[in-house]
C-alpha cells in the first residue's frame, strides 16, 4: 500500500481546518467548493470514504512519523490532532 507524504497530509489537514473555520464564520460558495475538494483529496489519500475517517487516519499517519516522546516539529507544529 502506498503511504502518502506526511508533509502533504499535514498541509491538507491544515487547509481543511482553515476552511472549516472560515465556513463556520461566514458561508462562502468558493470556500465550500474548496472544502469539498480538500475533503475528497484527504479521503483518497487515506483510502477512506468519509472525512471523519480520513482525518483520523491522517492523524494516525502523522503520529507514526514522529519519534516517541517528541511533541513538536522543528517548524513549530504540535502533535495535536485536528478535530472534525
Amino acid at each position: 500500500m502506498l503511504v502518502p507524504d506526511p508533509k502533504v497530509v499535514r498541509q491538507l489537514l491544515t487547509r481543511y481546518a482553515t476552511l472549516q473555520i472560515a465556513q463556520a464564520e461566514r458561508h462562502s460558495p468558493t470556500a465550500a467548493r474548496e472544502l469539498e475538494d480538500v475533503s475528497y483529496t484527504l479521503c483518497v489519500m487515506t483510502g477512506t470514504s468519509s472525512i471523519h475517517d480520513a482525518v483520523a487516519r491522517a492523524d494516525d499517519l502523522l503520529a507514526q512519523e514522529q519519534p516517541a516522546g517528541r511533541t513538536a516539529e522543528p517548524d513549530g507544529e504540535s502533535d495535536l490532532s485536528l478535530a472534525v
